[in-house]
């Protein structure tokens, strides 16, 4: 598959997380951020170890642990509360720091130059979605602030980490064992700190088929494909088109509106977007080996 359909495929992966505010808002039980989470991560991870039934071994066992903490555990929690909290527009804004994130990590985690470029691109495309999506009548809740911050950050290190270790096993298993590491992980503290989980409907079972499959299965295994071949700011800054689908899925199925300030915001982040994927090639850092 040629670089430029792996990135179009990887950008799908965030266009269907931006749908994951309005679905849990409108279509899963309230208050249960974990407990959600856990129920998106683990069937996901399971149908995925299916396709590939490999087992980790040695250090992969404490990897797998470590990133399914940081792209799952971690961030899916923090990133749900973050969306109980906040309105949809600005828990997802707080993801557009991932990408400037992943510029200062690829430095800390991969020994590699800071680029003018990149991070002109990154700090464009957070300015860009904050035009978006805060507006006046935004509500700007703190500890829903500093939870998206977090998830922020937890995916920006574990989009780094995965770039730095080459797994010895497909790209199926690799992503199975983060899934169904971090779903564990979620599903224990769920049990410990929230309520039981009441009875799901049949537009909560929809709902969750729909997170599980398509926005977590697949969008997953898309995305890490992607940094498994991309420069990973590159691809971190794909990210930013989750915000802006977030926003268009407000307007379209929830009455929000869209100022012109805000369309001027849209168009920033797409730019930004595409000054990333037009940086130029670059040498690749060198993969730690099993």
């Amino acid at each position: 598959m040629s670089s430029k359909s792996t990135l179009y495929l990887a950008a799908l992966a965030p266009i269907l997380w931006g749908t994951t505010y309005i679905v849990l808002k409108d279509f899963l039980p309230p208050d249960h951020p974990m407990g959600m989470a856990a129920w998106r991560a683990l069937p996901a991870g399971l149908v995925l170890w299916l396709f590939s039934r490999e087992i980790p071994h040695g250090i992969w066992w404490l990897r797998a642990t470590i990133l399914g903490a940081l792209n799952f555990a971690i961030f899916w929690t923090f990133l749900f509360y973050a969306a109980y909290a906040l309105p949809g527009g600005v828990a997802a804004t707080l993801g557009a720091l991932q990408p400037l994130m992943v510029v200062f990590l690829v430095r800390i985690v991969l020994h590699r130059r800071i680029r003018p470029r990149s991070f002109f691109a990154a700090s464009l495309g957070a300015f860009g979605i904050a035009v978006l999506v805060l507006t006046p009548a935004a509500t700007l809740d703190p500890l829903g602030i500093l939870a998206g911050i977090v998830a922020a950050a937890s995916m920006a290190l574990g989009n780094v980490l995965t770039r730095r270790w080459t797994p010895p096993v497909s790209l199926v298993g690799f992503v199975s064992w983060q899934l169904i590491a971090g779903g564990l992980m979620i599903a224990a503290l769920a049990a410990v700190f929230e309520p039981p989980m009441p009875s799901f409907t049949a537009q909560n079972w929809l709902a969750l088929a729909y997170l599980a499959g398509f926005g977590t299965a697949g969008a997953v295994f898309l995305w890490f494909r992607g940094l498994a071949t991309q420069d990973t700011e590159i691809i971190s800054a794909l990210g930013l088109l989750s915000p802006i689908t977030a926003v268009l899925v407000g307007w379209t199925f929830a009455g929000e509106t869209l100022s012109p300030l805000q369309i001027g915001g849209a168009i920033i982040t797409l730019w930004a977007v595409w000054l990333a994927q037009t940086k130029g090639k670059n040498p690749q850092p060198t993969a730690e080996k099993a």
